[in-house]
């Protein structure tokens, strides 16, 4: 009697018809903590005519709903433990965990038995950072990563040095891309690891990844890139790259967020220390329940990438273009961040000169966009990656980082631009400094008195 009661509640419940609101990508949110009426949505005391346009895909993206579909029935009906070896519930969601194993593993050109299923990139990220390190620290106690990782890598390392062992952060050079003669300069007999982005998530520089995995098997030191915001985007092969560990992530690709993925080479073998203890999933490097309906998500939401990147990736280029040239060609003073040639097409970072940058995203309420990295994006600094890149503080406070998908349509661009030119207009109509430079001023020439 109890189930029948609790199956009617649920029918009830979802097909109880939603009021579904319009908005900028795939699917619509429902029980929004903001309040709407007539004349707009006030939330965190900010006021805007609607919701709006969503280009920060680089913090996440939406849920593909073919990924939704394929999830659904593994929350309602197919809801076992994959690890209950017993009966009929453990034994399918075991047989959806390892078919979305498959389809993560053939998205980077790997074998099943080397994807370690995590709660995402930063869990990866630690994993490979202080899990090779410690099992290797009687030999190897030196790291190298670069002054642009993402702050999890970062902060491992700087976790690491606590421990008594030695990080070599390289710099970039002004384009974002790491020196491989600094990186070769670096590697000493008892470094452990490397550790480079593959593509960077605030300026989408994409790394000589391939160059690096070879400098790295020269020396025969193990390979770990972070590949959070490259997977599904760009071309991945492991053993072409010569990576030996990878993380991944679910949300950057149209997934599901509490998701992400380790690649743990085989052959030769890479071996960590396990950053948390339990039940021994996932051969021992990752205990705890598997989630399912997250992980056929994940799986998902790779085999979708694999069959539609090629189209993704021309869809995105044409419409960086029109959004980078539509902005350049009604305003100067716009300068684009990182490396124009090698670089994900779906993160467009600018600086606009003359423009405080709070202001900016201020004034851009009617676009969702960041100034930055999602995880730092609390910090009033600016961008510790593009100040890497020789950037001048006051541009870097003027960054935005434009994310473009999969769902993004040339209706939002256009729209786009337009609020942009006009915010930056606005505000360089009250600058003086812009109108010294509109005056002939060189600026740098100035002697500014301290007060």
């Amino acid at each position: 009697m109890p189930s029948k009661l609790l199956t009617t509640a649920l029918r009830r419940t979802i097909l109880k018809p939603t009021i579904l609101r319009p908005f900028s990508t795939a699917a619509a949110a429902v029980a929004e903590p903001y309040q709407e009426d007539t004349s707009g949505i006030t939330v965190k005391g900010v006021k805007i005519s609607g919701r709006p346009l969503y280009l920060d895909m680089q913090a996440t993206s939406p849920v593909d709903p073919r990924v939704l579909d394929a999830m659904l029935p593994y929350y309602l009906s197919r809801f076992g433990n994959p690890h209950s070896r017993t009966h009929l519930y453990g034994w399918e969601s075991d047989q959806a965990v390892e078919s979305a194993r498959t389809h993560v593993a053939d998205l980077i050109s790997a074998s099943p038995k080397e994807i370690i299923f995590t709660s995402g990139a930063t869990e990866s990220n630690n994993i490979s950072v202080k899990g090779v390190l410690h099992f290797y620290k009687d030999k190897k106690r030196h790291v190298i990563t670069t002054q642009t990782e993402h702050k999890c890598v970062l902060d491992s390392c700087r976790h690491l040095q606590q421990e008594g062992f030695e990080v070599t952060y390289l710099p970039v050079e002004p384009d974002g891309l790491v020196d491989l003669d600094k990186l070769r300069a670096a590697i000493r007999p008892d470094t452990g690891l490397v550790s480079v982005m593959m593509v960077n998530n605030e300026i989408g520089v994409i790394q000589p990844v391939e160059e690096i995995g070879k400098i790295c098997k020269e020396f025969n030191v193990p390979f770990h890139t972070d590949a959070a915001q490259a997977l599904g985007k760009i071309p991945i092969d492991v053993d072409k790259m010569n990576v030996s560990l990878m993380s991944l992530s679910g949300h950057k690709i149209y997934g599901p967020k509490g998701i992400g993925a380790l690649y743990m080479r085989r052959r030769p073998r890479i071996r960590v220390e396990p950053q948390m203890n339990g039940g021994g999933q996932e051969r021992g490097i990752r205990s705890g329940t598997v989630p399912t309906p997250l992980v056929v998500g994940f799986g998902a939401a790779c085999d979708i990438a694999k069959k539609e990147m090629e189209y993704d990736d021309k869809r995105i280029k044409a419409l960086q273009e029109r959004l980078l040239n539509g902005i350049r060609d009604k305003i100067d003073g716009v300068v684009v961040n990182g490396s124009v040639e090698w670089r994900y097409a779906g993160n467009l970072n600018l600086s606009f000169a003359y423009v405080e940058g709070e202001s900016l995203l201020m004034g851009l309420k009617e676009v969702a966009v960041s100034s930055g990295s999602a995880c730092t994006s609390a910090s009033l600094e600016p961008s510790y990656v593009l100040r890497a890149l020789g950037v001048e503080e006051d541009m870097a406070h003027t960054s935005i980082r434009y994310g473009i998908g999969r769902f993004t349509t040339e209706e939002e661009i256009d729209r786009a631009v337009e609020l942009t030119v006009m915010q930056v207009e606005k505000l360089r109509e009250m600058s003086p400094l812009y109108e010294m430079v509109k005056a002939g001023i060189d600026l740098k020439s100035i002697q500014w008195s301290q007060h």
